[in-house]
């Protein structure tokens, strides 16, 4: 299982959530809505929690963007759970 932490960025809607292992080989991904998503299973399974609104992955992190009306106190747990699975 992966190890996740998180840390904040200067947009308080989005979160910067780095992994022990990286999440992309080469270059970086960016989702904008489930539709993007549709080829990355972890964007997918991301995008598959309520108030998720933008996915971006780079090296050994996923910064997730969260819709203004959403909380981070509901939102940090399911997306640390996400990547810890999805990175098992």
């Amino acid at each position: 299982v992966a190890n996740v932490t998180y840390q904040p960025t200067p947009n308080p809607n989005s979160l910067k959530f780095v992994l022990d292992r990286p999440v992309v080989e080469a270059g970086s991904e960016s989702y904008m809505n489930a539709e993007d998503a549709k080829g990355s299973p972890v964007a997918s399974a991301l995008f598959a929690i309520e108030g998720v609104a933008g996915v971006f992955m780079l090296g050994n992190f996923v910064t997730v963007t969260k819709a203004p009306e959403a909380s981070w106190e509901d939102l940090v747990p399911q997306v640390e759970q996400v990547l810890s699975e999805q990175f098992a």
